[in-house]
């Protein structure tokens, strides 16, 4: 269960200068300078910033703690992942619970942390496609030729059989 830093700072990202390393990596170029805007830790990569363990400053200064916190955490998130699992086929919230048990696990795992950035990014662009008009005329006129197909068997059951349930009619 790695945090993906050592540091008591808690982010997940090193740059090259903090490894030593000038020349290679991707900030930096050939010739020991670094390009116009990736200087420093805090612009290297703006969507991994924040990353890695949050908790308190004096637990993850002890490894012995922060790897006991690390597991209560994980088992923590893993009880709220299962009881949204539970929740799918059952009355329930399953994925708000799902995501809120990733939520947790984020708090100390980069793995989780990209998951959760990943799926907040895909629910925002298909909210931003269900709001074209373009689609929601499409959207609508599939629920109104769904329902007039729902509508018409419904009335073809109840001319038939009445209100009689399915179950309950007898062999023809």
């Amino acid at each position: 269960m790695n945090t993906g830093s050592d540091d008591p700072g808690g982010g997940a990202m090193v740059s090259d200068r903090a490894k030593g390393r000038t020349g290679t990596g991707r900030a930096g170029r050939t010739d020991g300078t670094e390009e116009a805007g990736t200087a420093g830790d805090a612009e290297e990569a703006p969507e991994r910033q924040g990353l890695g363990s949050r908790a308190p400053e004096f637990v993850r200064s002890r490894p012995v703690l922060h790897l006991s916190w690390q597991v209560g955490v994980f088992v923590v998130g893993l009880a709220v992942v299962g009881a949204g699992v539970v929740m799918l086929p059952l009355p329930g919230p399953g994925w708000v619970v799902i995501f809120g048990g990733m939520a947790i696990w984020a708090t100390e795992f980069v793995w989780a942390q990209l998951v959760l950035r990943w799926t907040k990014r895909k629910v925002t662009e298909a909210a931003q496609r269900a709001l074209d008009p373009k689609v929601r005329r499409r959207n609508i006129a599939l629920t109104v030729i769904g329902l007039v197909i729902v509508g018409v068997l419904l009335g073809f059951y109840m001319s038939r059989f009445g209100f009689t349930m399915p179950w309950n009619i007898p062999d023809q």
